[in-house]
């Protein structure tokens, strides 16, 4: 009855109705069915007393990744009082899993998450569909009758839902952190409610599930089917151990910026890429990522990764290892069992430069405008 309830309101909205009446060689009825369409693909269903069920067949991957977060009592606070939005940095697939859990850990309400139209096809796209809620979007189409429908979509699921968006578009396939797109942004601000707040979250991992497939790609040239990138995963998945830290920031009301102005939301997606950035979690595996060089001994290491501690303080960075010696030990034996690095006695060696620069960029966005770079290798 509720998603009845979200496609009448849907078909309502001015924006949507202006295509239902056709036009440009297209009939009212050819219109009407395009349109209605894209509703039965949007159209979501959240059971959650089963999606927290899913944990126990998602156990074989879930118990490799300890979850830990940083400032939940944002969350708590906010969910008392306000609609939330989360607007979160996206680093590896699963984060779908992740991130919900932690706020399940925390008994906070479950959002609709807001993912790519790839992640739904065969069994694990039934469960987003009918279990988890998350709304398919397709991201590269340009069709305006689909943009106004998944916007009016997006607007009136937050009447009735918190809503978890990933707003690089996808995942950073080099490391670092990706121009915000605010379409889905848009949306949730034009429904201009006065109790919205969006929530900054950013996610790190030691280690990435799939950061041999990301690094070697590193630019997303095509689509690749979901099952193909599962596999991999299972792949890289053996004797893959991570933190996964999820942190919160600082919520920002969404009645504070204009869905029609484009300064206004230009200024939004700013603030929020800003608050990502400083959320984010230096992991030691990034900092030695970023001080390695091909081949260098270990005091030298401990003191790179020193002056770059020192350099990251500045940017007000936050930080998981406060000494080079902290972060190496912190590191080491991850990233030589991962296939990253080699360890010879007192001398570290690169094996896998690709997968390094990879964990180095992730941290780039708080090196820039400091006149040196510490891609070394």
């Amino acid at each position: 009855m509720r998603q009845n309830q979200i496609i009448e309101a849907v078909l309502a909205r001015e924006e949507v109705m202006r295509y239902l009446q056709g036009g440009e060689g297209e009939t009212s009825n050819e219109a009407a069915e395009r349109v209605h369409g894209y509703l039965d693909e949007l159209r979501t269903t959240q059971r959650y007393h089963m999606y927290r069920a899913l944990q126990h067949p998602l156990y074989p991957i879930l118990r490799k990744i300890k979850r830990q977060q940083e400032n939940i009592e944002i969350v708590q606070n906010a969910v008392r009082k306000s609609r939330v939005i989360y607007a979160s940095n996206h680093k590896s697939h699963t984060d779908y899993l992740t991130q919900p859990l932690v706020l399940d850990d925390n008994k906070i309400r479950p959002p609709v998450i807001a993912a790519g139209i790839n992640l739904f096809g065969g069994a694990l796209g039934l469960i987003h569909k009918h279990v988890t809620g998350a709304i398919p979007i397709r991201r590269d189409l340009r069709d305006p009758a689909y943009l106004a429908t998944m916007k009016a979509y997006v607007a009136e699921v937050l009447k009735r839902h918190d809503l978890f968006l990933y707003l690089e578009g996808g995942r950073s396939y080099s490391g670092e952190l990706k121009p915000l797109k605010t379409g889905l942004l848009h949306a949730a601000a034009q429904a201009r409610r006065e109790d919205v707040v969006v929530i900054p979250v950013a996610i790190a991992y030691d280690l990435v599930l799939e950061d041999f497939v990301l690094a070697r790609q590193r630019v997303k040239r095509y689509q690749r089917p979901f099952a193909r990138e599962v596999a991999e995963m299972i792949r890289y998945a053996v004797g893959y151990q991570s933190r996964a830290i999820v942190n919160f920031g600082t919520p920002i009301p969404l009645n504070a910026y204009d869905p029609d102005g484009r300064r206004s939301m230009v200024d939004l997606k700013r603030r929020i890429k800003t608050a990502i950035g400083t959320l984010y979690k230096v992991v030691p595996t990034a900092l030695v990522a970023a001080a390695m060089r091909p081949s260098i001994e270990k005091s030298e290491l401990e003191d790179r990764i020193d002056r770059l501690i020192e350099v990251l303080k500045s940017s007000e960075a936050n930080l998981d290892a406060q000494t080079g010696r902290e972060a190496l030990a912190s590191a080491t034996e991850l990233m030589q069992t991962r296939g990253i690095i080699v360890v010879e006695k007192q001398k570290y060696r690169v094996r896998e430069r690709t997968v390094l620069r990879y964990y180095a960029r992730t941290i780039e966005h708080l090196l820039k405008d400091r006149g040196k770079s510490y891609l070394t290798h």
